[in-house]
């Protein structure tokens, strides 16, 4: 059955929210890539950053598109999301691909839960902008290259990670009033959704990775 088609305002507060996240996400890969400790890194590091540039603007285009002057929708997300990003600064590389390897595949989940309400082409737009699986392997690889060679790594990087989950948590409520609740009309409009379910549907996810690269929740 064809996904329904989502209010409009509900869509651009989305768009407006994941637009903003990718310029966040371009400013903080382009600083996180002098952290590198070599210049194949720091390569790696600026090409996901330009690959966020891109997804911004056909975020944004989208959002012109449907009416709205791209800098209206992301008012609203700019004081939270910069507040996660401002409290999460990584203060060396191994700091910066855990923060990538937690923190963007938290979003990446929870976004992914989402289009699947949306109608098309928006559905395939959030899609497409979702992080390419090639940087999480990256940043995966450079961690447990970490804690293979010292495994008292583990241990700092847990705890950094528990630390970006516990104030991603913190800012989700500044975003959910800021959107004016269109990311609760978009989750529940969907039939039969049970959202307790898709909050443990993240924590499993997130559970996982954590295991993959040895860390501990």
């Amino acid at each position: 059955m064809p996904a329904p088609t989502a209010p409009e305002p509900a869509v651009v507060d989305l768009l407006g929210l994941v637009a903003y996240g990718e310029l966040l996400a371009f400013d903080r890969l382009a600083a996180d890539a002098r952290l590198a400790p070599d210049l194949r890194r720091r390569a790696a590091l600026s090409e996901m950053a330009a690959a966020e540039m891109g997804n911004y603007r056909r975020i944004a285009d989208r959002i012109v598109a449907l009416g709205t002057p791209p800098d209206d929708a992301m008012a609203p997300y700019v004081e939270a999301l910069q507040a996660y990003h401002d409290s999460t600064e990584p203060k060396d590389w191994l700091e910066a691909v855990t923060k990538a390897y937690v923190g963007d595949a938290i979003t990446d989940d929870f976004l992914r839960e989402i289009a699947d309400g949306l109608a098309e082409p928006d559905r395939q737009l959030v899609l497409d902008v979702l992080h390419d699986s090639r940087y999480a392997e990256f940043a995966a690889a450079e961690m447990r290259a970490a804690i293979a060679a010292d495994p008292r790594v583990a241990n700092r990087l847990s705890m950094w990670a528990r630390r970006l989950v516990g104030e991603a948590l913190s800012q989700a409520g500044r975003v959910a009033a800021a959107d004016r609740g269109a990311l609760t009309a978009l989750i529940t409009r969907r039939e039969g959704v049970d959202v307790p379910a898709l909050f443990r549907r993240l924590t499993a996810a997130h559970t996982a990775r954590m295991t993959a690269v040895g860390l501990n929740n």
